[in-house]
């Protein structure tokens, strides 16, 4: 299934959306504070969420051919706690389908070993329960994701891996950056602060249910046949067994990809498709999607 298109030289879509998205934040950052301060965490929220959707596209090689290009285009840390570099390590690791969902190999996995989750505190396991409702990934799904990616994060370095202190030592200037241009603008701290948990907030809803455990490698991966404003803001990242199948492939060229051979995705993920956003949120509001402990793990025989 290899797509007919060859890459251009300069993705220009690609390239226009980091102007919008920096233009955003540079409007929310300096002058809507002045205006209303509830706009102006609103707007920075969105230009924080597309900005993580762009930083996602830069790690798979858009919008320039030159991979230095695409990492100075992505510098400022706008989402201020994951470092550029990390985030492509552990997010091309993810890629490796026949490790999908699994606890220890997967880096995304929201799932635990369940000889582990058998040990946890009982509060801990209401707090991950609840996080595994739509309603609890946004609510305090940035905040538990963060605390389980830095504790990764300790014990990859603790394990050898030198990637991890040299990232996060070139994530500090960029964090600098950011910074010092909110600190010279009126928009406060912790409004700042306010609109980065709301962004990575609006992310969780796109990774809220992208994998599922399944016997079958080619089964894990969730399409959400949806083109309205979320899809936007996802860079259409909602196709994402599409995106999986063909990583190389833009944002842009993912929905006539997925219309042109749908029967055959769908084959591919056995038809684990929502129709919409709104379908998601009518049925995971407020109910669990997976359980906490991984269901395939440690059954018998």
């Amino acid at each position: 299934m290899k797509p007919a298109r060859t890459r251009l030289a300069v993705e220009w879509p690609t390239f226009a959306m980091f102007v919008l998205c920096y233009g955003s934040w540079a409007l929310a950052v300096f002058t809507l504070p002045e205006v209303s301060l509830a706009a102006a965490v609103a707007l920075a929220a969105l230009a924080i969420a597309l900005f993580s959707s762009l930083q996602h596209e830069v790690v798979h090689g858009h919008p320039f051919a030159n991979p230095r290009a695409n990492a100075v285009l992505a510098f400022p840390a706008l989402t201020l706690v994951i470092p550029f570099g990390r985030f492509r390590d552990t997010h091309l690791a993810h890629h490796r389908d026949s490790d999908l969902t699994d606890p220890y190999d997967d880096p995304e996995s929201n799932y635990l070993d369940p000889l582990r989750w058998a040990v946890l505190p009982r509060w801990v396991r209401s707090v991950l329960l609840f996080n595994n409702t739509l309603i609890g990934r946004i609510a305090i799904g940035p905040l538990v994701g963060q605390i389980g990616y830095l504790l990764n994060e300790v014990r990859a370095h603790r394990s050898g891996d030198h990637r991890v202190l040299s990232s996060w030592l070139w994530h500090l200037p960029s964090v600098g950056l950011v910074m010092a241009a909110v600190a010279a603008g009126p928009m406060p701290l912790w409004a700042y602060v306010a609109a980065v948990y709301l962004g990575l907030g609006l992310i969780k809803i796109r990774t809220f249910l992208e994998h599922r455990a399944h016997d079958a490698v080619r089964a894990r991966t969730a399409i959400v046949e949806d083109c309205g404003p979320l899809a936007w803001l996802f860079l259409n990242n909602n196709l994402h067994v599409v995106h999986h199948a063909h990583p190389e492939v833009p944002w842009y060229r993912l929905p006539a990809l997925y219309r042109s051979r749908r029967e055959r995705f769908l084959a591919m993920n056995d038809h684990y498709v929502y129709r919409g956003y709104g379908a998601v949120i009518r049925r995971y509001l407020f109910d669990r999607k997976d359980p906490v402990p991984h269901p395939l793990m440690n059954r018998p025989g």
